[in-house]
């Protein structure tokens, strides 16, 4: 678990386009300095976890910018996202 150093020069983009209020909660929590669970396998992913929630989120250094590439409820033996 890692706190992810988040700076409001960086953008979120939303290619799925989740409604309004899921981006916004993804802001707060970000900008709050949430833990962030960094994927293994894959560089810059990560899983942002808000209680019975989760966000997945690719992150690049490059452009700036924070993806916002799924959304769902958490379940007790696996992930399932909204897309």
């Amino acid at each position: 678990m890692n706190k992810f150093n988040w700076n409001r020069d960086w953008r979120i983009e939303d290619p799925r386009n989740h409604p309004y209020s899921v981006v916004e909660r993804l802001r707060t929590l970000l900008s709050d300095g949430s833990d962030v669970h960094e994927d293994p396998r894959r560089p810059g992913f990560y899983e942002v976890h808000d209680g019975d929630s989760v966000y997945y989120i690719y992150a690049s250094a490059i452009s700036r910018k924070i993806y916002l590439l799924a959304s769902g409820q958490k379940q007790l033996a696996s992930l399932t996202f909204s897309a």
